[in-house]
């Protein structure tokens, strides 16, 4: 293996893993909060999360010799922040994230439930992720309006710096946040005082709890967006460039570690899909043979930015929440685009995928449940029925 490893694939990694943990760390900290976690739990959630996702890159990347690329579930805390608290508070939450992960395993274990999955229209799938996300994709305006003079620096970092490099983009967002942070708003002087305390890692053990309503509204909608959005685009990155791993195998392993880091506060990980590519592309190294490399050292950076989330989540606590909202809502603007152009581009499900967007994008809740669940049961629903219709109408004289 040390013969594999190479200078290029050391940098790549480093890359993969500060685009994949700046990029989105944020949207994590909204989901574990939107679904009542405390600061600390969230720090914890975002520690748990960044651990198994180094200690899962390591483990399949080196027993396989591929570049896999694992990340948390982006599109899954999205989910999260637009669902709200439930009844139980984040022990609930907790025991969703349990059932969604032995869902995954599930899927890779028993090939019935992976067909399951894989037979929901992509259309549809996309349409749910598209209503989730877009709610969040309008938090950069937001931030403009309650402050041009703090908000407009981040959307302007994003934007400028994008038209350079794409997956520079947040990150630049990111560094004009802290530069706002620091100089535009007003931290009162005992902010610090638990600086060293937030430094010294910390998990925190969340018993979980378990509830239809939970099941339903969190625990589902986030097996289907997580399988549909990141680990079935992921094994694809992989197979387009020659990689033939198995996913099954893959989907059980990511879940397995999911659930380590669930009592902990973390929602899940998962195959990587844009941090894959890196990987798996020869910006990591000519030789296909030796890229693995890079998805180890992203593993190994991943838990050493893990170590620090206590910093990091003291550092976002000092800023109005609409500040990390828009950096949240800048690193899923690609995900929203990419997932509402899937979710039309088929005219035959255009209206199903239109039903789904919109009752997944108004956040309306019946019976507890949330609006992700009923977007796609409506989608599905239509669908259906559409095809049936069309089906008659073929047979008819």
């Amino acid at each position: 293996m040390l013969r594999a490893f190479s200078a290029q694939s050391l940098f790549m990694g480093l890359l993969v893993a500060f685009v994949g943990f700046a990029s989105s760390f944020s949207v994590v900290l909204q989901g574990l909060e939107g679904v009542g976690a405390s600061h600390a739990q969230s720090a914890s959630g975002l520690m748990a999360l960044s651990i198994v996702m180094g200690l899962s890159g390591i483990a399949i990347s080196a027993v396989t010799r591929m570049p896999v690329s694992i990340a948390w579930s982006t599109p899954g805390a999205a989910l999260l922040a637009t669902a709200g608290p439930l009844g139980g508070g984040f022990a609930e939450a907790v025991g969703a994230f349990i059932l969604a992960n032995v869902l995954i395993v599930l899927a890779g274990m028993l090939r019935p439930v992976g067909r399951a999955i894989s037979a929901i229209p992509s259309p549809l799938a996309n349409a749910m992720l598209a209503g989730v996300l877009i709610g969040l994709c309008f938090a950069p305006v937001e931030a403009v309006a309650f402050n041009p003079l703090l908000g407009l620096p981040i959307v302007l970092a994003w934007l400028v710096v994008g038209a350079f490099n794409r997956l520079l983009a947040v990150p630049a967002a990111l560094l004009a946040f802290l530069i706002v942070l620091f100089f535009g708003v007003d931290i009162p002087p005992d902010a610090w005082q638990g600086l060293g305390a937030s430094a010294v890692p910390r998990l925190i053990w969340v018993t979980p709890e378990f509830s239809l309503q939970a099941a339903i509204s969190i625990a589902l909608p986030l097996f289907i967006v997580t399988m549909a959005s990141q680990n079935i685009p992921g094994v694809a990155i992989l197979n387009i460039n020659d990689y033939r791993p198995s996913a099954g195998r893959m989907f059980t392993v990511t879940g397995l570690f999911s659930l380590a880091a669930a009592p902990f506060g973390g929602h899940g990980v998962n195959l990587a899909a844009i941090t894959a590519a890196m990987c798996a592309g020869p910006d990591a190294h000519p030789d296909p043979k030796r890229r693995y490399w890079a998805a180890i050292v992203a593993g190994v950076f991943y838990i050493v930015f893990g170590l620090l989330s206590g910093l990091i989540v003291l550092l976002v606590s000092l800023a109005p929440p609409v500040l990390i909202e828009a950096v949240a809502g800048l690193a899923l603007i690609g995900a929203f685009s990419g997932a509402a152009l899937a979710a039309f581009k088929d005219a035959d499900a255009r209206e199903a995928s239109a039903a789904t967007f919109l009752v997944a994008a108004s956040g309306v809740g019946f019976f507890g449940i949330s609006g992700a669940f009923w977007g796609l049961a409506t989608g599905l629903a239509i669908y259906g029925l559409k095809r049936a219709v069309d089906a008659r109408r073929a047979k008819a004289p």
